[in-house]
């Protein structure tokens, strides 16, 4: 029996019929979570990319305060090679003194642990907050004596954004809690040459 509709042949009408066209709402759902997990990707990339500005930012200013200190004792190598400048001082900790220009080498040293602190750059409230976090600087002997060349070693460290590998110099070590991998530095040789007789 052929069913009829108002006079019309249904099976005619069922064959004709086009095919379903259009998204159904799984095919939207399946789009939208697709969506979703490029755009969080999309977001932890942002991330990451601000995290390695910040760690870049850091170690440009750390280079260019040891370059500070670096032409300092490039500028009193008498001094220099007598030891004022090395010693087991750790400098962007002592926030107790004013610099004074009493020796050349003890403001140079108080303007460089200024410098660590982040001098010249302040928060809203005016509280010194510096480019990095954490700054340390560091001089040390690595060579020589009065008579011989010296080899002084000026190191900057501070502590980065995630955990890579620990430096191997003792500069600031356990300043950035218990995990060493957070600490940066960078440092520069200066060679002062022996010119007597």
């Amino acid at each position: 029996m052929t069913r009829t509709y108002k006079g019309m042949d249904m099976r005619a009408v069922n064959r004709g019929a086009p095919a379903q066209s259009g998204f159904t709402l799984i095919e939207v759902l399946v789009t939208l979570l697709i969506l979703a997990v490029g755009l969080l990707g999309l977001a932890g990339l942002q991330t990451r990319m601000l995290a390695t500005e910040l760690e870049s930012y850091q170690r440009s200013h750390a280079l260019v305060l040891v370059q500070d200190m670096v032409n300092r004792v490039n500028a009193n190598r008498a001094e220099a090679r007598n030891g004022s400048y090395s010693g087991a001082t750790v400098y962007g900790t002592d926030t107790s003194h004013v610099c004074s220009t009493a020796s050349v080498v003890g403001a140079d040293l108080c303007q460089w642990n200024e410098a660590l602190q982040g001098a010249g750059a302040a928060d809203a409230d005016g509280a010194e907050v510096g480019a990095m976090i954490g700054a340390r600087g560091c001089i040390e002997t690595v060579s020589g004596s009065a008579n011989s060349e010296v080899i002084l070693r000026v190191t900057v460290v501070w502590q980065g954004m995630s955990p890579t590998v620990a430096p191997s110099l003792t500069c600031g070590e356990g300043a950035y809690g218990d995990d060493d991998r957070m600490r940066r530095a960078v440092s520069m040789l200066v060679t002062l040459a022996y010119l007597g007789v």
